[in-house]
C-alpha cells in the first residue's frame, strides 16, 4: 500500500516536530546554569538568561497556537478541501512561526508581531475555507 501526505499535512507533522524541540535550548540553558541535578529538581526556577526566559515564552506560544492548527489542517483533510491555497496556508503557517520564535529570542518586537500575525491569518484562511463550505 502507498501512502503519501497532503502537502498541509506535511506541513502539519514538520510544524509539530519543530515546535516539540523548542524547549531544548531551554533545559539546556537550565543545565549550564544550574547543574543537571539542580534542573531535576523541582521547582523550576525562571532561567537567568534574558533569551532563555523569552525562548519559554516562544515555545508556550507555539504550544498555544498549535492547538488551533492542527485541528484546521486535519479538518481540511477530512472534508478533502485541500487545495493549493490551503498547502501554502500551511507552509506560510510553519514559517511565520519559525521566524516567529527567532525573532522573539532576539527581542525584535516588529518582526515577531509580524510573524505572528502571517500566522494568525494562515489559520484564519484554513478557517474560512472550511466555514465556505457549509
Amino acid at each position: 500500500m502507498n501512502h503519501t501526505l497532503s502537502t498541509e499535512l506535511y506541513w502539519l507533522v514538520l510544524t509539530i516536530l519543530m515546535t516539540a524541540i523548542f524547549w531544548m535550548p531551554i533545559i539546556l540553558n537550565r543545565i549550564f546554569e544550574t547543574g543537571v541535578w539542580a534542573t531535576l529538581r523541582p521547582p523550576q526556577l525562571q532561567p537567568n538568561a534574558q533569551w532563555a526566559e523569552r525562548m519559554r515564552r516562544a515555545h508556550a506560544n507555539a504550544v498555544e497556537n498549535l492547538v488551533l492548527f492542527a485541528p484546521l489542517v486535519l479538518a481540511i483533510q477530512i472534508t478533502g478541501m485541500s487545495n493549493t491555497s490551503t498547502a501554502l496556508a500551511c507552509m506560510v503557517y510553519f514559517y511565520a512561526r519559525l521566524v516567529h520564535v527567532l525573532a522573539y529570542i532576539l527581542a525584535v518586537p516588529l518582526i515577531r508581531t509580524l510573524a505572528f500575525t502571517a500566522g494568525f491569518f494562515s489559520q484564519m484562511y484554513l478557517a474560512a475555507t472550511l466555514l465556505r463550505a457549509i
